[in-house]
């Protein structure tokens, strides 16, 4: 039977995640929810990074480093789940998103045009709204290069949410309804520039 999450539940999630970040231990919790998220949680870290900065703006740095260094460690259980226990683990969690046809990837993206592919395509999820543990788990299914899968894991992730931080330490409070509302919007017309600009840079060097 597929699995589905309802948006009841994923609100409730949210809003717990929410309550979590003025907890007196929201550093590691916010630590662990960076680290499931990218292999099965459904809330991502901004949830809790926002209105952690809002109210201890002088540990905006840290508050970002957190959420990205345990959200690559994430990344990486979420690639070990797709390379050693996809048929066991990886394809319940794909049920449950929705998500469906996944060994088609593994034939269209084991070339190298196809792995070169799939690097600006997680490159967009780490970096977007778009479900990050999907592309981790699929990442280690279709055995995408581990170096690479670190690297861009960490530029995605590092650029999110320390530009997140970043905007709400200079703004405050006030820049949270913007990223609910253009957030979204605004990440994936930022990932076109800077995947624009790899490409031409790529080209460039390989011509």
């Amino acid at each position: 039977i597929k699995l589905i999450l309802n948006n009841k539940m994923i609100k409730k999630i949210f809003d717990k995640c929410v309550h979590w970040a003025g907890h007196k231990y929201s550093k590691p919790i916010l630590a662990f929810v960076s680290f499931i998220e990218s292999s099965f949680f459904p809330a991502p870290p901004d949830v809790m990074l926002i209105p952690m900065v809002v109210a201890k703006r002088e540990q905006f740095i840290t508050i970002a480093l957190i959420a990205t260094i345990f959200s690559v460690l994430g990344a990486l259980f979420g690639y070990f789940i797709g390379y050693v226990f996809f048929n066991e683990i990886g394809i319940k969690i794909f049920e449950i998103y929705g998500y469906e046809n996944v060994y088609v990837l593994k034939e269209k993206f084991s070339t190298k045009g196809g792995l070169l592919s799939w690097l600006g395509i997680l490159f967009t999820a780490g970096f977007t709204p778009l479900p990050f543990k999907i592309f981790t788990i699929t990442s280690g299914f279709i055995h995408f290069n581990i170096l690479f899968f670190i690297f861009t894991c960490i530029v995605a992730r590092g650029l999110r949410f320390f530009l997140e931080a970043l905007l709400v330490y200079k703004y405050g409070a006030a820049i949270g309804p913007f990223l609910e509302k253009k957030g979204g919007k605004w990440t994936l017309i930022i990932t076109g520039i800077i995947l624009l600009l790899g490409a031409g840079v790529y080209f460039y060097i390989t011509k």
